[in-house]
């Protein structure tokens, strides 16, 4: 039994609201289309649950994540389950009710109750409360069975309902298998009480100086109390409270504190967390409290910042938090599984640290997913991830029937209420490429309409739901966030790269342009692009059934094809592959390894080359840029940096290099300078280097620059240069140091190029980098003579491996065995070396191993494959 309630608060237990989780004694079965069911019942795998983790769980059917099973499996979806249990009735008082309240059930669900139908759902996401006081079996127990029935055969006899409308509807995403899942994936309580807090709200608000805070909080009420006590504390200390009587259900305090603990983003500050505590009293004194919540949160003044550019048409889009622009470097989120309940707090606190450790500012949670679990907002509340959070509507035309709009509401409703308290949340957007979707299939849409009522005659009657429900739930609801009406949204298109937030998928899908142009591919704030890699070999061997010894492993199987979802991916990859990457198939741990570079090199330069554009007050020109996708619901191919059992792919590390504080970057440029206007024969061609540099802290900061050169066949050195006086980065914006003429056409193809910020003080490297010329096909890589690598003690927890080369050498892999299964974890990774240059790169837990086995790989030569 779970009581809402505090030591020292004087709670009589018949007031106090009481809080029983039924989750024992759950059964499951299929039903049959005979009235009655044939179908044995069987015991859950856990609690809450899915059908398929159960079904999995007894032997029923095989794992969907392994081979192909997912074909022999679909037949799950097209059934109807229904689950059951019993639990004892409660004793009640007179003034008590009781009502069972379900925080998720998927989706289509019939509850009974001993034998009695009591209530019909339709929305996974909205949480359902029914009260069965009346309805309690005193004397035999109680029976709770609820009917899920199909939602694909749901969903297609509403389509077939409606004709005339333009759904775009599909079973399944381009990156995980397609399951129809269905059951109480969410906790079902049985609550006891006379009176409850149905909802603890609240709205902060922290003035331009930051001296000071104002909190109105605010209970919803049901029952006989009269009145409620606000607490704030911070640490376990009391800050402000105030004791208010019920009016018309509702209670409301404006608690005010001076020189407040602010929240910031993990690069910037500390994640400082408040607690609001109200407890609802039935009299005038404690020993007559009945119900309490608390809620966690943060004060921070949140903006998103959308004004005119000094030198360019448009508008910025970027976030500010306390005064402080931020660029939002980071990824996209998906489900973490196929099986929601299956994930886990511990797994989905280690993808939310992995965001952090690779220097993640923002996640967004993608609208075809779910709202997630609290444990994922509370660890980004404590990280100080901000999150973009999507109303949950994704790639498609919805309905606009009086009943389909009220569902809308409601989910809205009950999942903004739900996480509205967590300040890494800091935007709400309506949808994810459905106003995407209506330029594609060319629907209805006139801006200067503005209307609502005319929005529902048209063919495109959704943009009534991101429009207009959505913008009162948010307004009603989080007054002080921020709403946009989708994403893409802005400007005359989704495609206008001057407002808004744009998808960048011209690499990969729409035009497959080469990945080195990014710059030239950029916006005011790119929510989406990226690139696919396949995930470990490990990984890999997972999904085949006989794992290292499958006669399946290898590039072009039909069991590795199976495991990429994504329309097209052979001809995508092998485009990315042969026009950038020296890469041979076999063996086959190796192409996986050039996969997996060419999605480090295609995201490390995206990340480098739009943060470049974040250039300071009223150039702003980029705020933010999120890769697609942190993470993977399967073990699979997919555009994922960390794959399903968290094992980072090399974008990880390449994209946690640029996005540090301090970075310098390269990119090499052709000016062609023709003897005269009509030559084609007599061109020259000067080859030059662009050095720039990005400093995100809030401090100017001064460095020495310093560049060399190698011939890269060779490793002799061609020059080496550094600067006299400090070079100043001004404060978290990108600043152009220099550019420099690197030689003729065939030197220039032979020559590796490295730039550094050099400390001043004490000569160490504080940023470095590689530059390469492109595409790696065409380079004469040689194979090093004296590539030696050392194991260094540390005093931290980690080890250092030092890594020392006579030649360069382009994405140098770690890899440390690990039969032991101990938690090895390498802090960077896909590195590029010089020669006279030692790379140290940490390892945690190395020490843990008695004779670690560590190997190695980097990019070999064509000719030599």
């Amino acid at each position: 039994m779970e009581v809402n309630g505090s030591a020292g608060c004087g709670l009589r237990p018949e007031h106090l609201l009481k809080s029983i989780q039924i989750a024992e004694g759950w059964e499951f079965s299929q039903v049959e289309d005979q009235p009655e069911r044939s179908s044995e019942w069987l015991p859950v795998s856990s609690f809450p649950t899915t059908v398929h983790a159960d079904l999995a769980y007894r032997g029923l059917i095989p794992d969907p994540n392994v081979a192909k099973n997912e074909e022999h499996v679909q037949w799950v979806g097209e059934q109807s389950w229904a689950y059951r249990t019993k639990f004892e009735s409660p004793s009640l008082s007179p003034t008590q009710k009781a009502v069972l309240a379900f925080d998720g059930l998927d989706t289509h669900a019939t509850i009974s109750l001993n034998g009695k139908q009591r209530l019909k759902t339709n929305n996974m996401f909205t949480p359902e409360r029914l009260d069965i006081t009346k309805h309690l079996n005193k004397t035999t127990g109680n029976e709770l069975e609820i009917v899920f029935e199909s939602s694909y055969f749901v969903g297609k006899k509403i389509v077939e309902s409606d004709p005339d409308h333009k759904y775009g509807c599909w079973n399944g995403w381009d990156w995980g298998p397609s399951l129809m899942t269905c059951g109480p994936w969410r906790p079902i309580c049985l609550e006891i009480y006379c009176s409850r807090i149905a909802d603890l709200f609240f709205v902060t608000k922290v003035d331009g100086s930051l001296a000071a805070a104002e909190i109105t909080a605010r209970c919803e009420v049901e029952g006989i109390a009269t009145e409620v006590r606000f607490e704030v504390s911070f640490e376990g200390r009391k800050v402000a409270t105030e004791t208010v009587g019920i009016t018309d259900g509702l209670a409301s305090a404006v608690l005010r504190t001076q020189k407040p603990k602010l929240w910031y983003p993990a690069r910037y500050g500390n994640q400082p967390l408040y607690e609001l505590k109200a407890i609802l009293y039935a009299g005038d004194s404690d020993t007559l409290a009945c119900d309490m919540k608390t809620k966690r949160f943060g004060l921070r003044r949140a903006e998103l910042v959308q004004r005119e550019l000094d030198d360019a048409t448009g508008t910025t889009f970027f976030f500010q938090i306390n005064n402080i622009p931020v660029f939002c470097g980071g990824s996209n989120w998906i489900p973490a599984d196929m099986s929601i309940p299956r994930i886990g707090p511990s797994k989905y606190r280690a993808l939310v640290k992995l965001a952090l450790a690779g220097n993640h500012s923002m996640i967004r949670v993608w609208g075809g997913g779910i709202y997630e679990e609290d444990v994922f907002y509370d660890s980004c509340d404590e990280l100080g991830i901000l999150v973009w959070q999507d109303f949950l509507f994704a790639c498609g035309n919805y309905p606009a029937n009086d009943d389909f709009l009220d569902l809308v509401k409601r989910e809205a409703t009950a999942s903004v209420k739900r996480l509205r308290h967590h300040p890494c949340i800091v935007l709400w957007a309506g949808n994810n490429e459905d106003y995407q979707y209506r330029e594609t299939e060319n629907l209805d849409y006139d801006p200067q309409d503005q209307n609502p009522e005319n929005w529902l005659k048209t063919n495109f009657p959704a943009r009534y739901i991101y429009e207009k429900i959505l913008v009162d739930v948010t307004q009603e609801l989080v007054p002080n966030s921020y709403y946009h009406f989708g994403s893409p949204f802005g400007g005359k298109s989704t495609r206008d790269p001057t407002v808004g937030d744009i998808h960048q998928w011209n690499v990969w899908h729409g035009r497959q342009q080469r990945y080195q142009d990014w710059d030239k591919l950029g916006g005011r704030f790119v929510s989406e692009f990226g690139m696919e890699a396949f995930p470990s070999i490990s990984t890999i061997d997972s999904y085949l059934p006989n794992g290292k010894d499958d006669q399946d492993r290898y590039a072009q199987s039909s069991t590795v094809d199976f495991h990429n979802k994504a329309v097209g991916h052979e001809r995508r990859l092998a485009t990315y592959l042969v026009e950038n990457i020296p890469y041979s198939q076999e063996p086959f741990d190796y192409y996986v390894y050039c996969t997996q570079l060419m999605q480090a090199e295609c995201i490390a330069t995206a990340m480098r080359l739009w943060k470049r554009e974040w250039k300071g007050r009223f150039r702003e020109y980029c705020g933010g840029a999120l890769v697609w996708q942190l993470n993977d619901c399967w073990p699979g191919q997919s555009w994922s940096i960390v794959d399903y059992f968290l094992r980072p792919k090399l974008a990880y590390y390449t994209m946690k290099r640029e996005l540090v504080d301090i970075t310098i970057n390269t990119k090499r440029i052709i000016e062609e300078i023709p003897a005269d206007k009509y030559t084609h024969a007599h061109i020259k061609r000067v080859h030059k280097v662009q050095i720039f540099a990005t400093n995100l802290s809030l401090n100017d900061r001064q460095f020495l620059l310093k560049y060399q050169g190698w011939d890269i066949s060779t490793g002799q050195q061609l020059f080496s240069e550094q600067t006299l006086r400090p070079q100043n980065l001004k404060h978290n914006q990108s600043t152009e140091i220099y550019v420099r003429e690197l030689g003729d056409t065939e030197t220039v193809n032979r020559m590796v190029f490295a730039a550094y910020l050099i400390h001043p003080k004490d000569d160490q490297i504080v940023a470095r980098s590689i530059n390469w010329p492109e595409p790696l096909k065409y380079i004469h890589f040689p194979a090093p003579k004296n590539l030696r690598i050392e194991i260094v003690p540390s005093q931290d927890t980690s080890n250092v491996i030092e890594v020392h080369c006579d030649v360069p050498v382009k994405g140098f892999v770690l890899e440390v065995e690990n039969s032991e299964k101990h938690d090895i974890v390498c802090e960077d990774n896909c590195v590029d070396l010089v020669p006279g240059e030692a790379i140290q790169i940490g390892v945690q837990g190395l020490d843990s191993i008695k004779e670690p086995n560590i190997t190695y790989r980097y990019l070999k030569a064509a000719i030599d494959l």
